[in-house]
């Protein structure tokens, strides 16, 4: 059957919530596109990876051979937020539960192995599509529910469309302790797939897709003024590329910084960040780089000890709180680390088995470095 528009809003909606509550429950997503992909392809991608990272699951990416200058920006986003990057010959060493299609006319033309395409037979696995390419010669590739296959100027921009409606979800963001689905990356990532797609906005076809082109845009550059106390506005695909990989540049700066403080104990790599190192990275990066970075550190922590990985920073340059994020290894199953939140009757956190996050009033904490120790000795204790 070949692709057709969603006919209603109420069913948009209804898959687009499909979609979030998949986010929820699954938790290793593998995120493919076409052959020979474009910024529009890569962009969705990368976007909804960076999504799929905000709920602490496991987002792969897929390429199967070697990006185009111009892209590598995004794979130094992927770096530095925890989206594993694979390739023809590697292997998942995560039970992939969930697959996710984007930009892909029809199956014929997935970015594949072998391995994959019997992942893609295997009706176990949840199948997601998002794509923009209607009617001709396309066929869809997701589970019915799971399409969110409809008119757009891009692939990138129906995964921005999720954003914004995952930011309308006060349940899911307050378990999983997301600030803002919209953080610089998504908008950005989303944006160099609509300005790829629609050639600076020239290939527009409905007021519809002006109003998506123009919120992007807006937000891209309220994140400017925001970095450089000045308006301004883009001008072509390179002010954009350009723009995101001074960026990422920013993360890998910030992410030497945090991984220097490291320390280990007998099964937890941990970094604890006090007021003083938050006020230094508060004066040189933004919240958002800080945040990414910390959960990826945490990853990071978590394979480096073969168990688990900690990060503690205080926040109270944006609340009275201290937040945490904690990690399991890939290789380390027998430790459900929600039971944490039990055994220190902490009520402000959540996550799943391999990962959670949780905050804890700055009152409660004399001396964040000491109750750090305390957390890792009783984390230790509880461990099998």
């Amino acid at each position: 059957m070949n692709k057709q528009p969603i006919e209603t809003i109420h069913q948009k909606n209804t898959i687009i919530d499909n979609i979030i509550n998949a986010m929820h429950v699954k938790q290793h997503f593998l995120i493919l596109g076409h052959k020979n992909p474009d910024e529009d392809c890569i962009a969705s991608m990368v976007a909804f990876a960076l999504l799929v990272g905000k709920f602490a699951k496991t987002p792969h990416l897929y390429l199967s051979e070697i990006m185009h200058e111009h892209f590598q920006y995004l794979l130094n986003i992927c770096i530095h937020n925890s989206v594993r990057c694979s390739g023809p010959h590697d292997t998942f060493r995560d039970a992939i539960d969930a697959i996710v299609v984007c930009d892909t006319p029809k199956r014929s033309m997935i970015d594949a192995s072998p391995l994959i395409e019997s992942m893609l037979d295997d009706p176990g696995i949840l199948k997601i599509e998002i794509d923009h390419h209607l009617g001709a010669d396309s066929q869809y590739i997701g589970d019915a529910g799971f399409r969110l296959v409809t008119e757009a100027t891009s692939s990138s921009e129906l995964v921005g469309l999720l954003a914004l409606k995952l930011g309308k979800r006060k349940d899911i963001l307050k378990q999983y302790n997301i600030q803002n689905p919209l953080s610089r990356n998504v908008v950005l990532s989303v944006l160099t797939g609509i300005v790829g797609d629609t050639s600076m906005g020239q290939y527009i076809k409905s007021k519809r897709q002006k109003r998506y082109y123009d919120i992007f845009s807006n937000l891209y550059n309220a994140l400017l003024v925001r970095e450089t106390t000045k308006e301004t506005n883009f001008m072509n695909k390179d002010e954009v590329f350009h723009e995101i990989q001074r960026l990422s540049a920013s993360e890998e700066r910030c992410f030497r910084y945090i991984d220097s403080k490291k320390k280990f104990s007998r099964s937890i790599g941990y970094v604890v960040l006090n007021k003083k190192d938050m006020d230094y990275l508060s004066g040189v990066f933004d919240n958002d780089t800080i945040v990414s970075v910390t959960r990826s550190i945490a990853d990071h922590l978590a394979e480096e000890s073969n168990r688990l990985g900690l990060v503690a920073y205080d926040d109270s340059n944006n609340s009275n709180l201290v937040q945490f994020r904690l990690r399991r290894g890939q290789g380390y199953k027998s430790f459900d680390l929600r039971t944490v939140l039990d055994i220190f009757s902490i009520e402000e956190g959540g996550g799943h088995e391999g990962a959670i996050g949780f905050r804890i009033s700055r009152d409660r904490i004399d001396d964040i470095g000491r109750f750090a120790k305390k957390l890792v000795s009783g984390i230790e204790k509880a461990m099998p």
